[in-house]
């Protein structure tokens, strides 16, 4: 249906009546209320036989509509009514209550609007088309002309007799041009006074950012455990295939650590997907810390054939949950970028401590040793160059430092990170260091060692 026949009996038209008859709906508590205002202002005690009256009552209600849209869930419902009955564009509405007193205002001017003209055309909506049936049937049955349906006097004649379906026709035609008029109107008028505010634009940009985020921080989390326990299983299993026929004990060993290492990335790949479910309370595995993990990455490491020495701090149990989750995955990543890019059988260096209200991270190997003996075999998968990226990441996240590459023939890492409060919201303070910035183009391949 096109042309005018669709714009005034189309889908759309429908809804839009719909949307209209709502708003008349809406209308009635207030135009009874207003009826009681009304009545002992008048002689009579039938507010409703009066079309004046009646008028009066509606103009009295609407003003108390415009008051009681205040009430924060009006501009949600009215917005998800405009949406789905009138056609707008949802990105062109706002989402919740409104937040300041301009957009207050425009949701009272919007649902005085809705109400006012939806009192006007359910009331048509009533009365036109039985007015209009009875013109249209009058020639056919003559007898309808003595009942008491309020006729015009002048249908007596024989002319306007002959006219009264045609004037009928005219009726409903009348009032599906207004219906369609005034669902136009407020079609076009809903943006303005239902739009998003600077307010509510920004809000939803922080909506948005805090959800990226989170995606981010997942995908963090993803790639620093799946990553490395896949990489730490390839190398195992890798070593385990060589010598199966020499040495059992070592694939005894390597099939142990295997197990060892997938059960527990297991259990932090269901706490990660706990949190996209919104399901953290249903008892998943807590995110691994520096206090409860460290010595379980080490023998999964060792396993793997890297030669790690390690330092470790007698402190870590108190350290704030934050800062022992993230360094966590900070020491997780620094050793996995040694054995996926180094290979096995590279000595290591690990040292973690807490001195002068910072926890340090520092993980070394010979330089030479990574890039010289390292076989094309060695290498556990593809790619990469977002390890260092996500240290750099969750560093800047705490107010700390990251330092990272070559030193005389040494391949260093080097993270701090503040324990107080104060050091995690303005950035480091010792001299000779800033906070980091977002990564710029690096100097070296992004993960090499």
């Amino acid at each position: 249906m096109s042309g005018v026949p669709g714009l005034l009996f189309g889908r759309r038209a429908r809804l839009r009546w719909i949307h209209l008859i709502l708003g008349g709906a809406l209308a009635m508590p207030y135009v009874l209320v207003g009826s009681v205002v009304i009545s002992p202002l008048t002689s009579t005690t039938d507010v409703f036989s009066s079309p004046t009256l009646q008028l009066a009552s509606f103009a009295v209600g609407l003003p108390l509509a415009a008051v009681t849209s205040l009430f924060p869930l009006t501009r949600p419902l009215e917005t998800a009514a405009v949406r789905w009955l009138c056609g707008v564009d949802a990105a062109r509405l706002a989402d919740g209550p409104a937040r300041t007193r301009a957009a207050k205002g425009r949701t009272a001017v919007w649902y005085t609007v809705h109400l006012g003209l939806g009192g006007i055309i359910a009331g048509m909506s009533l009365t036109v088309p039985p007015f209009a049936v009875a013109l249209i049937v009058l020639p056919l049955f003559a007898g309808l002309r003595d009942y008491p349906l309020g006729l015009p006097e002048v249908l007596d004649s024989t002319w306007a007799l002959a006219l009264s379906p045609v004037a009928g026709v005219t009726s409903l035609l009348a009032l599906a041009g207004c219906v369609a008029g005034c669902g136009v109107l407020l079609a076009r008028w809903a943006p303005a006074l239902l739009g998003p505010t600077p307010e509510d634009r920004l809000a939803a940009a922080e909506a948005r950012a805090a959800d990226l985020a989170v995606r981010n921080r997942l995908a963090r989390e993803l790639h620093d455990s799946v990553g490395h326990a896949l990489s730490a299983v390839t190398l195992q299993a890798s070593a385990a295939r060589r010598v199966l026929d020499t040495d059992p004990e070592f694939v005894r060993d390597a099939l142990a650590a295997i197990e060892d290492t997938t059960r527990r990335t297991v259990g932090e790949l269901d706490a990660v997907l706990g949190v996209l479910r919104n399901d953290e309370d249903r008892g998943g595995m807590p995110s691994p810390t520096l206090a409860t993990g460290l010595d379980d990455l080490l023998r999964g490491i060792r396993a793997s054939g890297l030669k790690v020495t390690a330092t470790i701090g007698t402190r870590l149990h108190a350290l704030p949950a934050m800062v022992s989750r993230e360094a966590y995955r900070i020491v997780q990543e620094g050793l996995g970028n040694v054995l996926r890019h180094a290979g096995e059988g590279v000595a290591v260096t690990l040292c973690v401590e807490v001195r002068d209200g910072r926890l340090t991270i520092t993980v070394e190997n010979p330089h030479g040793t990574s890039v010289a003996t390292v076989r094309p075999a060695a290498a556990t998968r593809p790619g990469g160059g977002h390890g260092l990226r996500g240290i750099r990441d969750r560093t800047r996240l705490l107010g700390g430092t990251t330092e990272a590459g070559p030193e005389n023939d040494t391949w260093r890492l080097h993270v701090e990170l503040p324990l107080q409060d104060d050091g995690m919201t303005r950035g480091p303070s010792h001299p000779g260091r800033t906070a980091l910035g977002p990564p710029g183009p690096p100097t070296e391949p992004e993960d090499t060692p």
